[in-house]
């Protein structure tokens, strides 16, 4: 049996939001991500060099949608979703200080075994964010 070829990460995470201009409100207002793209059924964040948050239109993606280099299959995604961010250890109090600033609450914070640490919240669409600071993975020790 073969072995796969490489993978060099994850080029885009997605969540499906109901309100548009209320996610824009989030992620550019409140977690500073800088809006690339912005369409009808899809705004697309830079969330890291390389790495891309994709905000689709609950209920407008599960058609397969005709571009001119080609189709891009439907696709879509039913009740809160989750996704995390990288931070820095340093990182955590600021994040602490500033989500509570803006009357997000921290709905769990997990220290795990390899002693890194996350912040759990959510976005106004109920979809679960998580703030993580390394180690947590072994590909993830700062």
């Amino acid at each position: 049996m073969a072995n796969a070829p490489p993978i060099d990460g994850i080029l885009e995470t997605a969540v499906y939001v109901d309100d548009m201009e209320e996610a824009h409100a989030f992620y550019a207002g409140v977690l500073g991500l800088k809006r690339m793209v912005e369409g009808e059924r899809l705004y697309a964040y830079d969330a890291g060099p390389g790495e891309t948050l994709l905000v689709f239109r609950r209920g407008h993606t599960g058609d397969d949608v005709e571009t001119p280099g080609g189709v891009v299959p439907g696709h879509h995604s039913e009740g809160p979703s989750h996704f995390a961010f990288k931070i820095a250890v340093e990182q955590l109090d600021p994040w602490r200080d500033y989500l509570k600033t803006r009357k997000i609450d921290i709905i769990s914070e997990v220290v795990w075994p390899a002693g890194g640490t996350s912040l759990y919240f959510r976005d106004p669409d109920g979809n679960v964010l998580e703030l993580a600071a390394p180690p947590l993975w072994p590909n993830f020790t700062g």
